[in-house]
Formats: structure tokens, sequence, C-alpha cells
């Protein structure tokens, strides 16, 4: 049975936490993966809403096609949902329960919301992923731009003030601490002075990495190594081999 499972409805429905604008609330949007299915036809509406802002043709079309994307995709999501309240169960000794974890760490809820927004983002919405990420970052102290691409099995501790940005690649079972901020160490131009757009300016981490509060790691070439240890206030600009253990001064 997938671990969220092992959750009542009534522990899911114990607590209302505040809606995200127009759609489900957090805890119903849980309750919807659970079962494999959400309030698609809000989030139908929502993306046709965003579709015309950005004044793309086809609205209701497009809308549609994005959304059954994103529904086939719900299964996943859960799954790696899952994996993530496990993750948060198994490392944080403070956790009591998977319902705690669930209702009450912000790190979980930042990431739930951004794995629905990543989803929106790879099927095509315009400004509803960016919408979702920035209601999750109000809430939780938490910027993860919807574009990074994150494995099953994370767990942000604490996470105040933690960075992710949108080129950002993360293997499974990584861990990350507050104010940690995976980074671009530079900006490219093109020859007219205009940014470079949709190259790779944020780092990569492999499965099993850990990085401790405040380390900064930048640059879309820096690749850190599987099971590597980052510690706190760490500053990384250049790729580690695995199994590393990179301190501060060291």
């Amino acid at each position: 049975m997938n671990t969220l499972q092992t959750l009542k409805a009534e522990d899911l429905a114990a607590t209302r936490l505040s809606r995200w604008p127009q759609a489900a609330s957090f805890v119903e949007l849980l309750a919807g993966l659970r079962e494999g299915a959400c309030d698609l036809e809000a989030l139908r509406r929502q993306t046709a809403a965003a579709l015309t802002v950005a004044a793309e043709d086809s609205t209701a079309v497009r809308a549609d096609a994005i959304v059954a994307e994103v529904a086939d995709r719900l299964p996943e999501l859960f799954d790696a949902l899952s994996a993530d309240a496990a993750a948060a169960l198994d490392r944080d000794p403070a956790a009591k329960s998977l319902a705690e974890v669930v209702l009450c760490y912000p790190g979980f809820e930042a990431v739930a919301v951004h794995r629905l927004a990543h989803a929106l983002e790879t099927a095509g919405a315009p400004l509803l992923p960016r919408a979702l990420a920035e209601w999750a970052h109000g809430r939780t102290g938490i910027d993860i731009h919807p574009g990074a691409r994150i494995g099953a099995g994370f767990f942000i501790d604490h996470g105040t003030g933690t960075v992710i940005g949108e080129t950002a690649r993360l293997g499974a079972d990584v861990t990350l601490y507050q104010g940690v901020t995976l980074g671009a160490r530079a900006f490219e131009r093109d020859g007219a002075g205009q940014l470079r757009r949709g190259t790779q300016r944020h780092p990569t981490l492999e499965d099993g990495v850990t990085v401790y509060a405040h380390a900064c790691i930048l640059g879309g070439d820096t690749v850190i190594g599987a099971r590597s240890v980052i510690g706190a206030r760490a500053l990384v600009c250049a790729s580690v081999p695995p199994d590393s253990l990179i301190r501060l001064g060291r």
C-alpha cells in the first residue's frame, strides 16, 4: 500500500489549510491525488484563464489538452509525494507521524504544490505554474521554480529561505536544510545583450545528496555527486565526485 494511503480521510480533513487561488485546498489536493484524481474542472478553468491572459489561441482546446496531460500524471505525482512524506518521517527524529508531516511540515507543502506546478509547467500551461509556486513561497518561505526537476523522496527540513532555481536537477532521496540556495553563477547574454533563456543555469544534485543550512551551490555545470554531503554555509561553484564531504573552510 502507498505510504499516503495509510492516512485515513479524517486525518487529511483534520485541518483546513488556506485555500490557494480559485482551487482546491492543499488538503483536498492530497486527498484527490490519493484517489488518482483532483478537481480537474477547476484546474481546466484556471488553465483557460491563464491562457487567455497570455493571449494564446484556441484557449479551450489547449486547456483541455494540458489538463488531460496532468491528469495522466496524477498517479506518478502521488507516488512521488508518498515517497516525500516517508522521507520526512524517516529523516527527521522530531516527526511523530505521517499525518504530522503531511499536515504541518512546510517543506512537504511546498514540494506538494511544486509537483503539481511542475506538471503544469511541463504540459505547457502559462502563468499558473508560477502563480502556484509563488503562493507556496508566500506560505512556506520556500522558493521552488516550477521548472525545477526533483526526484522522489525529497525532504526539505525547516525550509525557510530555501531557493531552488528553474533549471536545477535533483535526483532521488535528496535532503536540503533551511537557507540552501541552488542558484545561477552568471547570466549569459547574446550578441545583442539580451539574456539567453532556456540554458542550464542551476546545479545538478545526484541521488542521496544532503545539503546543510545556508549552503550555496551555483552554476549550471556544477554537479554534486551521489551521496555527497555539503556542509553548512559552504559555497560550491564546481562539481564534486560522489561520496564527497564539503565543509566551510576546508
